[in-house]
């Protein structure tokens, strides 16, 4: 028998897929309308690009992100490279579409698989989470990066879902007021390809990449602390070891609700990345 809650659950899920995938279809227009204005040096074409957000999609401004993405969703024709093993290498694309960007530069295309361990020092006490450097290379790369510039620094996680178990973060302009409509839009001006899809599962602890369809990945990431039946669209890229009991906490709290209704908002009690560091055996 499916129960009330369950069922809230099946909606919630059923209404982030059609967000994102309107969203992504939206997005997809754009990049292909900016691509024809440059080569027609039509300027205006390129200023009107739609934002895209991400969140489990960005957001749009209008509604909320989707929290699952789009499996017919159709790769960019300038899609970064994924992992080379061969040299060992990441591929990383130049990306200012949201026009919400904090720029550092982009990550060094040489990676290590080395084990990593990341600490996510939050106003409410540590996460902690084992990063999975042989299975998402590019993507433990890229937040070695950005911690290495503070990206993270006082930044605060603008998403939480309590029906749907997720708590969101990584947008370096969000304001996490349930006021800002660019909330969710923010990233670090390029973006890296998907990885470790195969057989993925969301379950509590799991830490993944957020994104708005195939090999957008930027640095949104969400910390999974229940069971979301997600489809295997998003980088899981780690594992919290300890500090999941602080996600818990917050959660109890409640969230600000979204405009688009479907159960997430900035959450009541703030979170704040102060600072994260990784660290790599050698």
């Amino acid at each position: 028998m499916v129960t009330g809650k369950d069922r809230q659950k099946q909606l919630a899920r059923e209404h982030y897929e059609r967000q994102l995938r309107a969203r992504a279809e939206r997005e997809q227009k754009s990049r292909r309308a900016a691509i024809i204005g440059t080569t027609a040096a039509v300027v205006v074409v390129i200023g009107g690009v739609v934002a895209a957000t991400t969140l489990l999609g960005r957001e749009d401004g209008n509604a909320t992100a989707s929290a699952s993405a789009s499996a017919s969703s159709k790769p960019l024709a300038n899609d970064p490279k994924p992992y080379d093993p061969a040299k060992g290498t990441c591929g990383y694309v130049a990306d200012e579409g949201s026009g919400q960007v904090k720029n550092v530069g982009l990550p060094p295309e040489k990676v290590s698989t080395a084990p990593a361990t990341m600490t996510i020092k939050t106003n409410l006490g540590d996460i902690v989470a084992r990063l999975d450097s042989e299975k998402a290379p590019c993507t433990v790369n890229s937040f070695k990066f950005l911690a290495s510039k503070d990206y993270f620094d006082d930044t605060k996680c603008h998403r939480m879902g309590t029906d749907f178990p997720i708590l969101q973060c990584g947008d370096p302009l969000a304001k996490a007021d349930g006021k800002n409509p660019t909330d969710g839009q923010g990233g670090p001006g390029y973006r890296f390809a998907n990885e470790n899809l195969a057989g993925a599962k969301y379950t509590r602890g799991v830490l993944a990449m957020a994104n708005s369809g195939p090999n957008t990945n930027g640095s949104q990431f969400f910390i999974v602390f229940g069971d979301t039946g997600l489809s295997p669209d998003y980088t899981p890229f780690g594992t919290v070891t300890k500090g999941l009991e602080i996600v818990d906490k917050v959660a109890k709290k409640g969230v600000i609700p979204s405009a688009g209704g479907d159960g997430t908002g900035a959450p009541k009690q703030p979170v704040v990345i102060k600072d994260v560091t990784i660290t790599s055996k050698s």
